[in-house]
């Protein structure tokens, strides 16, 4: 293909949205929320603030952390994923009088480390403002369960009251969360196109989140450096909070059954002139080794290899459309041939073992191991509650938001 083509290919993909792989819709939202009753500006992020029904001020505040993206937080998308999808948890949550505090960043791929100073920010601000000394509710969602659960730590090392009872978290990956090594691939391949998918793959918080990461195609997968560090200080800070009561959700089934993803099938593959010859695979397992080919534009058709990883796509846990994503995002781009099958649009993204902090993801026995067997003191929370199926991680249900609910002080 000629370097004018490969130019005009490049200027398409960059002026098209970026490829981000996380939960949630994709489009701009069609519902907006109610405006704010506060909104505090805070070092790195922003609090929006909706009073309980009933209350005049801040009253009985519950901290609700914003999870993995690229770029800020924006209420307007909270609102949508929280309130207007298959259960309002925003409404139900006034409606029984607790002030929604919804956490947002500035840059939610920045390191975890950074946004805990913004969430530590945000419990101060909470204290500071609130009328009483009804004690606080503080979690998040996905990765905002982790930053939650780093600031709080932290705050407790340095001797600062943080007036939290509850801890919780809403399929956090504890344990670590994972993107096929395909994608991550694919995501390098073609940066010279466009960098943005690549440069999400590698921010500082995916570094720290995935259990195995690339930071660039041809690398054989590992535990990044920046992940090692992130668990150095989260123990340096004691591992998790002390004072207050730890609970947990997975958005993945208890039973050790899985979603029905097979290792070492295609997931996505490419049809148009452009990208024939990709073939994105499902981890496999034993022998196999082969987790992606490659062909974008050139001729080229490189094979990436990842031995030695358990069949975690098809593990139990919450799902993300990463291939869908993908295939989505390249089909938009089909006249100038980037047309794609996806077989597969699903994996696994954060394991329900992870979710509930009880088992480690690194092979199928703790992947699959059944949950509801183990004991639950085994977890490092001190509750948890697991779906009844395997749904899309942070799906907002019924079944898991009424179980937290009943537990807030």
């Amino acid at each position: 293909m000629s370097e004018q083509n490969e130019q005009q290919i490049a200027a398409a993909f960059r002026a098209a949205p970026p490829i981000i792989l996380a939960p949630g819709p994709q489009e701009p939202p069609t519902q907006l929320p109610p405006p704010p009753s506060d909104v505090w500006d805070l070092p790195g992020g922003t609090a929006w603030v909706y009073h309980g029904e009933g209350n005049s001020g801040l009253t009985r505040p519950v901290i609700m952390a914003d999870g993995f993206n690229t770029g800020p937080s924006n209420p307007d998308f909270s609102w949508n994923a929280l309130e207007f999808g298959a259960y309002p948890l925003l409404s139900e949550l006034r409606r029984r009088g607790r002030d929604v505090v919804l956490l947002g960043f500035t840059e939610r791929s920045a390191s975890i480390m950074d946004n805990s100073e913004t969430a530590a920010a945000a419990v101060h601000e909470a204290i500071a403002r609130r009328q009483g000394d009804h004690p606080l509710a503080v979690g998040g969602f996905s990765m905002g369960g982790l930053v939650t659960r780093h600031a709080l730590a932290k705050l407790e090392t340095m001797r600062m009251d943080h007036q939290t009872a509850l801890y919780w978290s809403y399929d956090s990956p504890h344990r670590g969360a994972w993107i096929p090594i395909a994608l991550q691939a694919f995501a390098h391949y073609i940066r010279a196109l466009d960098s943005r998918f690549s440069d999400q793959m590698n921010s500082p918080a995916s570094r720290q989140l995935l259990s195995q990461h690339i930071a660039e195609w041809r690398d054989s997968p590992g535990v990044d450096k920046e992940r090692t560090e992130f668990l150095t200080e989260l123990d340096r800070v004691g591992g998790w909070p002390r004072v207050p009561r730890l609970i947990g959700v997975a958005n993945g089934v208890g039973s050790g059954a899985g979603n029905g993803v097979k290792p070492g099938l295609s997931a996505l593959k490419g049809k148009g002139l452009a990208i024939t010859g990709t073939d994105l695979r499902t981890q496999p397992t034993g022998s196999d080794s082969l987790v992606a080919k490659l062909r974008v534009v050139t001729l080229q058709r490189p094979e990436i290899h990842a031995p030695g990883l358990p069949d975690i796509d098809g593990a139990p846990g919450g799902t993300l459309e990463g291939f869908g994503i993908l295939a989505d995002a390249l089909n938009e781009l089909a006249h100038l041939g980037f047309g794609v099958e996806v077989p597969i649009r699903s994996h696994c993204f954060v394991p329900a073992v992870s979710a509930v902090a009880i088992r480690d993801i690194d092979s199928h026995d703790d992947l699959y191991v059944d949950i509801d067997s183990l004991s639950p003191d085994d977890s490092e929370l001190d509750e948890f509650k697991l779906a009844s199926e395997n749904e899309g991680h942070t799906r907002i249900t019924e079944e898991l938001c009424s179980w937290i609910l009943d537990r807030l002080p």
